[in-house]
């Protein structure tokens, strides 16, 4: 068969697997995401159709894979993962189902085996009695490619860059010169705290943030968020989640002319001891090294005593914004430079009340 008609509906699945049994060929089948298709998936699936003549694979429909995988996922269309599949010679028919379990597949192919990879037992299969009814077998591939997933991949392109998002190339690898940062907390700050904020759809900005940002831009302040996300560490979701919700700031900023130097977070909940975690200056470190800022000439700037008090920590000035928890949070004693009503007012402070970059407009 040709790519294009191993993809087909259940419907002419069925219809096929009617045909092959009165021919005698032995029909597997299998299912799965197969969101980015890695060594696992095809060491597994060419295992898998060793154990037949004719392999049809399910793939979990767009809103099967949200369902079981959350917001952020799949990466790819169905339409995308059924053609990649497809091009495969251990494959011989592929279809969508939107099911979140096979019994139905099952129940409507009747394969004479029913295969699925080494990290499930039997037991956990709730449609292996169905197969088993209709005379069919279970078997499970044991000898398949450990460590490999989807999800690991994501979170290798993560953490290989690190907690950063957005990247400052300089030209030719020359280092940046030293400037001084404007430091931003994201959530009460930027945009509209949402408890654990990580749904794209609820990430609404501040009146006055782009602006304020855009001002400090102007003045010569390199733009940099630093962010505590303990809801990473707490499991509430997950870091493809937040790079998400940071995509939307980072589209609202680039329309706005405000250009993020970078983006730097802590997964790390209060109970975890980092000092790269608010008010430990970990994250503006890190700055320092990656952007060679003046920390002594920066500014940091958020809603919490926390922030405040980070900046403090890292020989900042401090300006605490009315917006958000404006402060109420009392988790230190600080004080800050400033109180600003929002941060086109912290910028317009600034102007007046910091000593400008040379570079100043």
């Amino acid at each position: 068969m040709s790519q294009i008609e191993k993809i087909m509906t259940r419907e002419e699945a069925v219809s096929l697997r009617g045909e092959l049994k009165e021919t005698g060929v032995r029909v597997g089948f299998t299912s799965g995401v197969y969101d980015l298709l890695h060594a696992g998936h095809v060491s597994f699936l060419a295992q898998a159709k060793a154990e037949c003549d004719f392999l049809f694979v399910g793939v979990n429909s767009d809103s099967s894979v949200k369902q079981n995988k959350g917001p952020a996922r799949p990466i790819n269309t169905g339409s995308d993962r059924m053609r990649v599949l497809a091009a495969l010679e251990s494959v011989s028919g592929v279809f969508l189902f939107d099911e979140r379990n096979n019994n139905e597949n099952v129940e409507v192919l009747q394969p004479d085996v029913y295969l699925k990879a080494g990290d499930y037992t039997k037991e956990q299969l709730s449609s292996a009695p169905i197969v088993e009814s209709h005379g069919g077998e279970v078997v499970i591939v044991k000898d398949f490619v450990q460590g490999r997933s989807t999800t690991s991949i994501i979170d290798s392109i993560c953490n290989w860059y690190d907690s950063t998002l957005g990247h400052t190339k300089w030209p030719n690898d020359v280092p940046a010169e030293t400037r001084p940062a404007a430091f931003f907390d994201r959530d009460g700050t930027i945009n509209t705290p949402v408890p654990y904020l990580h749904e794209p759809e609820k990430f609404e900005l501040l009146p006055g943030a782009l602006e304020g940002m855009k001002a400090f831009q102007e003045l010569g302040y390199r733009i940099v968020i630093v962010t505590n996300q303990a809801g990473i560490g707490l499991g509430y979701f997950s870091k493809e989640d937040f790079f998400l919700v940071t995509r939307e700031l980072l589209r609202a900023a680039g329309k706005a002319g405000v250009f993020i130097d970078k983006v730097y977070f802590s997964p790390f909940t209060p109970a975890v001891e980092s000092d790269w975690r608010k008010p430990g200056i970990g994250m503006l470190s890190e700055a320092k090294k990656d952007l060679n800022i003046d920390l002594s000439k920066s500014v940091m700037i958020g809603d919490m005593t926390s922030d405040i008090q980070t900046g403090i920590n890292a020989g900042c000035k401090t300006i605490l914004v009315k917006t958000g928890a404006g402060g109420t949070d009392k988790l230190h004693e600080v004080t800050a430079d400033y109180e600003a009503d929002d941060l086109l007012d912290a910028a317009h402070w600034a102007m007046g009340n910091l000593p400008l970059p040379e570079n100043a407009s």
